[in-house]
């Protein structure tokens, strides 16, 4: 049924996946880079990788089976961020297939490919915890300098008693106030 790779591990099927951002780039040299590489299928979309819903990428793994590589030119086709690198290959592997990016020479079918891919996987644990933890320290030096995190308030304080003698007194409208301080009704609700 399946077949040798040139590593030595058995492979049902090669998925390739390629991903351009907008209508007017190509796909092209992506599927013929998978092609080459031996796919025999290659799902694609044209959609911005922020999105959070890309339909081919979703079919291709539903359509995952134990024993098939997921291959794509360069990490970043398939993923948005490393996190979410991270998160589709866990679902690639959790199906029983494994992950290829050419570019990158990563390739989770093997045991020194796994390794590179923890690797990746340690370094962004690592780098989250540490934004994590320099944006907490600097949250408290602030917070010992009186100063307190978050927007500066749309209205001042006299603008807020303002606001409410022109509503409570003049019995104006919330919108002709809220224009007139150029902030949202909501913000002349609030005060």
């Amino acid at each position: 049924m399946g077949f040798w790779d040139v590593y030595g591990t058995i492979i049902d099927m090669i998925i390739g996946y390629a991903r351009v951002s907008t209508d007017d780039q190509k796909l092209e040299a992506q599927t013929d880079a998978l092609t080459e590489a031996g796919a025999e299928r290659v799902f694609a979309d044209k959609i911005t990788g922020s999105a959070r819903s890309r339909p081919q990428l979703d079919q291709m793994l539903d359509h995952l089976r134990e024993g098939d590589v997921v291959v794509v030119t360069k990490y970043d086709r398939l993923a948005r961020s490393l996190r979410d690198l991270l998160d589709i290959v866990e679902i690639i592997a959790e199906r029983g297939a494994g992950f290829r990016s050419l570019a990158e020479d990563i390739d989770t079918t093997t045991p020194a490919g796994r390794l590179v891919f923890h690797v990746f996987a340690s370094i962004a644990q690592f780098e989250r915890e540490r934004i994590s933890e320099r944006t907490r320290e600097g949250l408290q030096a602030a917070r010992k300098r009186g100063r307190v995190g978050g927007r500066p308030p749309a209205l001042s304080a006299a603008q807020r008693d303002e606001v409410r003698r022109m509503r409570d007194v003049e019995h104006r409208p919330l919108a002709e106030i809220a224009r007139l301080f150029k902030v949202s009704t909501k913000t002349v609700r609030r005060a």
